[in-house]
């Protein structure tokens, strides 16, 4: 089985990491315990021997041969590393590059995947700091197990204690064996907006949230599939264990879709893409020293019509589109399946209050070759999971034609 270093910090969450080790232990994993100095205030080393039957980790600049470059060693030689608990010192610490301790060193000599156990008192995981910290590790590949919610250390009740043992175990699981129709395949999905600049300070853009996108490509990493998220502008976190591509305007976004598009067996392209951007952005801010203006529009790349024509009917990737309607939603779903070449449009009534833009929920109705699927109103995590799940059964039907 695998082996995974344990990174225990200072917190009173420490206790929890020895029923992690145990339970590692009992998936037939190995472990050699990490721990800072803070960490062994809480829990002593002798335990984590006892446990796990290696030596405890304790410093980079202990004596002996070569011991000042033990973790470069450990680094090459783990599967997986876990830290939890997760503190927001230690947080800070892997987003910002710094490595005063073995713990943050092996972060950076290590390429094994990372999961983090935050747990911190609520106002800290709140923090401004902390919750970019969090987003800067996410968008590296970072994967996080949530703190839970209850009374905490300090006597406040709230978000922010480290997750039960069982819970933190099966991330584990899921991350060194990911199960689900998508194992091996590469997912790109688009989200969010993109932004069409006027000056330097404006641009024409629109009410697209990221919601739908994001839950998108979460429920596909759920599903098993390595995935690429190419995100617009938007304040969203992005989703644990996925690689975020941050683009703004149209062609960067078509620019960042093409270049992966290749390698891809799906590509979903869930963004809210302009049609038509500013044939020319004034370099200085444009002043309001006129009763009218005149603006010059230009269309924009169409992203899933180029993918379309691309593939020639190789039938990879799958392409799937959305359309944001506010009439004849199925109709124009229909025509613009035929027209981009697609396998799948994905259609929603954005004039809604109730779905669409800015909500957390959504109303859509599914349109393929074969006919069409409405989904009530629901949350969009649930209409993504759907859609992920329709997506993993066309796959498989080509297989099985394909042999």
């Amino acid at each position: 089985m695998a082996l995974v270093a344990l990174g225990v910090c200072g917190g009173i969450g420490a206790y929890k990491s020895v029923e992690v080790a145990r339970g590692l232990q009992k998936q037939g994993h190995d472990v050699i315990a990490v721990m800072t100095r803070a960490a062994r205030k809480f829990v002593g080393t002798v335990t984590f021997e006892a446990i796990t039957r290696h030596r405890v980790v304790t410093s980079q600049f202990e004596a002996g041969a070569n011991s000042d470059i033990e973790h470069i060693s450990l680094a090459s030689s783990i599967d997986l590393l876990l830290v939890a608990p997760a503190t927001a010192n230690v947080i800070g610490k892997f987003a910002n590059g710094i490595a005063d301790d073995f713990l943050s060193s092996l972060y950076l000599a290590t390429k094994a995947p990372v999961l983090m156990a935050p747990a911190m008192n609520t106002h800290m995981l709140e923090h401004d700091a902390v919750r970019r910290n969090l987003d800067v590790l996410a968008a590296r590949g970072v994967r996080f197990v949530e703190p839970g919610a209850g009374y905490l250390a300090c006597g406040w009740i709230g978000k922010g204690r480290l997750a039960e043992p069982g819970d933190i175990v099966s991330a584990v699981e899921q991350l060194l064996s990911p199960s689900g129709p998508l194992k091996g395949k590469r997912v790109v999905v688009t989200a969010g907006p993109t932004r069409e600049a006027l000056d330097p300070v404006r641009f024409i853009g629109n009410r697209s949230s990221g919601k739908m996108g994001y839950a998108l490509a979460e429920a596909a990493r759920r599903h098993g599939a390595d995935v690429v998220l190419v995100a617009g502008p938007t304040e969203r976190r992005p989703p644990s264990g996925v690689e975020v591509v941050h683009v703004s305007t149209a062609t960067e976004m078509r620019d960042a879709v093409v270049a992966r598009a290749a390698e891809a067996d799906v590509v979903i392209m869930a963004a809210a893409v302009a049609d038509y951007a500013p044939a020319e952005a004034s370099a200085q801010k444009i002043h309001k020293d006129r009763d009218e203006m005149i603006l010059k529009l230009v269309r924009t790349p169409d992203i899933l019509a180029e993918l379309g024509r691309a593939r020639a009917g190789s039938g990879r990737p799958l392409l799937v589109g959305f359309a944001a309607e506010t009439s004849d939603v199925v109709a124009q779903a229909r025509k613009k399946l035929s027209a981009k070449a697609v396998d799948m449009i994905v259609a929603n009534d954005v004039s809604r209050a109730d779905a669409g833009f800015e909500v957390d929920n959504n109303e859509v109705t599914i349109v393929t070759q074969q006919g069409e699927e409405t989904l009530p109103l629901q949350e969009k995590t649930a209409i993504a999971s759907h859609v992920i799940e329709r997506i993993a059964t066309l796959l498989k039907s080509r297989i099985t034609v394909s042999r």
